[in-house]
């Protein structure tokens, strides 16, 4: 039994310091993100599309920080589950950028929460979806820092087939 114990402390001491340090905001992962946000109708101005890609690196850079991100995503959880660490599960992220996103000036976008696998405890994940103000949600970009321990995933919904992402307007969003 002792014997377990100690494993056990071992495998989490050993995986605990594994830390995440902050990702690097590339021009080029900017410029991507830019082109996906502007590619969602002609009407956006470039400078807008721009603005809001930059601010959403730079927000994630600062969350993967404020929560002491660790990898992968779900020893993260665990972390946060137990008490070691505050903050950075799925919805916590997708709160957070939801709410700082939602205080910029972005004429042209909304914000959404999306969930997959709601209710089902090891599989159920929430990322921030951002569209065209007035267009249909099912054309917007999933944005998820989460998946990738802080590395800034995004794309069209129809291309992440990951997850099959639903709107979660019960939790506070348009």
């Amino acid at each position: 039994m002792l014997r377990h114990f100690f494993s056990a402390f071992c495998v989490v001491f050993f995986l605990y310091g594994c830390s995440v340090t902050a990702p690097t905001v590339t021009q080029t992962k900017t410029e991507r993100l830019a082109l996906l946000l502007s590619a969602l109708d002609s009407s956006i101005p470039k400078r807008e599309a721009n603005r809001l890609a930059g601010d959403i690196l730079q927000e994630t850079k600062r969350l993967t920080q404020a929560f002491e991100l660790t990898s992968p995503p779900l020893f993260h959880n665990f972390l946060v589950n137990t008490g070691l660490r505050q903050k950075g599960l799925c919805y916590q992220w997708s709160d957070a950028l939801y709410e700082y996103l939602s205080k910029g000036s972005y004429p042209s976008f909304s914000f959404h929460l999306y969930g997959a696998n709601i209710g089902e405890y090891f599989s159920e994940h929430n990322t921030l979806v951002v569209t065209k103000k007035g267009k249909a949600q099912e054309e917007g970009i999933v944005i998820d820092p989460w998946r990738n321990s802080g590395e800034l995933y995004f794309s069209t919904i129809k291309e992440d087939t990951a997850y099959h992402w639903i709107h979660r307007p019960e939790r506070g969003c348009d």
